[in-house]
This record gives structure tokens, C-alpha cells and sequence, in this order.
């Protein structure tokens, strides 16, 4: 008996090893596969910006990144006792303006460094509604809290999206003509904006996507479609009923591992998860020649890994 559809995946050409050097950037779901990425201690650049939720806010930060265009005092504001930036997640916020000029510019500078040295470039859209500041009819990547009324909500049109990627695309080719691009598109449903408009988000970017995959060189991985058409149910959401919880997120990463993840990587990532479980491990007696003799053990697996992988921080 057949319980499931299942999508058809083959594995990528150019999969992921230890030499790879990757740059994961979008929504909030491409912080769940970085996460993955970095616990297994791969070459990971995740989000440096903070979540970025549509097309035209990731576009925003390549260009300046790749243009090195620092942001001034001029660009930023202060609201809820701290600094913000109309261009970045919260994440970024200083309680001085320095801090957060400083925070800005030093990932302007990550993330050029990043795309350029990139084998691989995750691009994960959330949604194809932006929030335009009335004032100046610029698209945000995050709102602060700033009262709604001094925005302009939209749907970014299939035209719009198409430019941001296209335009996305020519500037990392600018710097690094060989990188493997993969667009997918995540999962969790932003429901506050409503069911159909969901949908309508949702089906946007999914035909611009399709889109540029007919003009440039660049892949699709079907996050979104895994998980509406192989995880049919709500027992894989969280209590929220919109973020893929933490067996779905584990599902997806089996299914991302199978397209990207090179077959000789396997053992070597097990061999770190070894050392993270090993790392969060709480002994009953701290003082015990027990927990020593374990203590000399992990000691010896970290010294192996990073012999061999020198980058690897544990």
C-alpha cells in the first residue's frame, strides 16, 4: 500500500565536500539547512544580514555587498532604544549607532568575501510581499515595529521578482563565474498576510524562479513541494501550525543531503556529530576517571578532525 507521493530527486552534479565553501541566504528556512550545515562544521556563511524574507532584500545586500557600498548614519534609525537599519534582520541591532554601522559594513565585507570564494550559493525565498516605505518607496527587509502606516504593502509582480533574481545572478557571475546557484523556495506559510495570499506568494515565486532557470545557470531544490506534497499533514508543523518542526526540518535535510551532500562526506560528518553529542554531554560525576578517560577520547577525535580539516572550531 502506498501511503505517499513522492517528488523525484536525482543528485546534483557538483555535490558538497569538505572543500566546498557555501553561502546560505534568505528566509528563515534557509537558517534551518545553515544550521545543519554548520553543526556538521562545513565552510558556512549563513545569513550575515539576519533573515531576509523577499527576493528584492537579498538582491539589495549581494549588490552592496559585491559594490562594497557602506551604509552611513544617514541609513539608519533609532526606535525601541536600539539602532536599527531598514536593510537588515534585527538581529543587527546596536544599542549605539557605531555598533550597528559596524555590524552592517563587517557583513557588507562577509558577504563579498563569501560569494566570491562560494562553490555553492543557497538563495531561499519566504514571500513576495514586501513593505515599501512610503517616504522614500523603497522595499524593506524588515519593519522594526514601525508603525504600518508608514508603509505601502505589496505583491511583488512575477516581472519584478524576475528582475531582482536576474539582477541577483549577474552580480555574483561579476565575482565568481564557477559558483553552483540553488534557489529554493521555504516552506513555512506566512499566514498572517492570509491563505490565498500565501498561495499567491507562494506561486509567484515559484513561476519566477522557473523563470530564470530557462536564461541562467542555476538549480532548483523543491523544499516547498516536499513538504506540502511528501509531509501532507500537521503533526510535521509546530504548535504555530506554520513552521516545519523539528522532524520535518530533519526530513528535509535527509532529502537535501541526498541531492548535495557528496557521498565520501557521510563518514566524516558523522564523525563530527560524534564530537557536538559528545560536547553537550553532562556527566553524572564530573571528577570520576570515567568522565576523564572520556574527556582524553573527545579530546582525540576534535585533534583527528581538525588535523586534517584545520578550519573546524569545536
Amino acid at each position: 500500500m502506498k501511503l505517499q507521493t513522492q517528488i523525484p530527486l536525482k543528485k546534483a552534479e557538483s555535490q558538497i565536500d569538505y572543500s566546498s565553501r557555501l553561502v546560505v541566504l534568505g528566509s528563515c528556512f534557509s537558517d534551518n539547512i545553515g544550521d545543519k550545515l554548520d553543526y556538521h562544521k562545513f565552510q558556512t556563511l549563513q545569513n550575515p544580514f539576519g533573515v531576509l524574507f523577499h527576493p528584492l532584500a537579498i538582491q539589495n545586500l549581494i549588490s552592496r555587498a559585491i559594490q562594497q557600498e557602506q551604509y552611513t548614519e544617514e541609513e539608519v534609525f533609532f526606535l525601541n532604544e536600539r539602532w536599527q537599519c531598514y536593510d537588515a534582520h534585527s538581529d543587527l541591532s546596536s544599542v549605539t549607532k557605531e555598533g550597528l554601522l559596524a555590524n552592517l559594513n563587517s557583513g557588507l565585507i562577509e558577504t563579498k568575501l563569501g560569494v566570491t570564494k562560494a562553490s555553492h550559493i543557497f538563495i531561499t525565498l519566504g514571500t513576495a510581499w514586501a513593505y515599501q516605505l512610503k517616504e522614500s518607496g523603497k522595499e524593506v527587509a524588515n519593519c522594526h515595529k514601525v508603525p504600518q502606516m508608514a508603509f505601502a504593502k505589496q505583491l511583488l509582480s512575477i516581472e519584478k521578482i524576475v528582475q531582482g533574481l536576474e539582477g541577483m545572478v549577474q552580480q555574483i557571475r561579476s565575482v565568481n563565474i564557477k559558483a553552483n546557484i540553488i534557489f529554493t523556495v521555504s516552506p513555512v506559510r506566512h499566514l498572517k498576510d492570509g491563505f490565498i495570499e500565501n498561495q499567491r506568494s507562494k506561486a509567484h515565486l515559484i513561476t519566477a524562479i522557473h523563470q530564470i532557470l530557462e536564461k541562467v545557470s542555476a538549480v532548483y531544490f523543491p523544499s516547498y513541494e516536499l513538504m506540502m506534497d511528501e509531509l501532507r499533514d500537521y503533526r510535521f508543523y509546530g504548535d504555530d501550525l506554520v513552521h516545519p518542526n523539528d522532524m520535518a526540518i530533519e526530513y528535509l535535510w535527509d532529502k537535501f543531503k541526498t541531492v548535495w551532500i557528496d557521498q565520501e562526506a557521510l563518514p566524516v560528518m558523522e564523525k563530527v556529530a560524534a564530537v557536538q553529542r559528545g560536547l553537550k554531554h553532562r556527566p553524572f560525576n564530573p571528577v570520576s576517571e570515567k568522565h576523564r578517560e572520556f574527556l582524553k577520547a573527545l579530546d582525540l577525535k576534535i585533534a583527528y578532525l581538525q588535523k586534517k580539516y584545520p578550519y573546524m572550531k569545536f
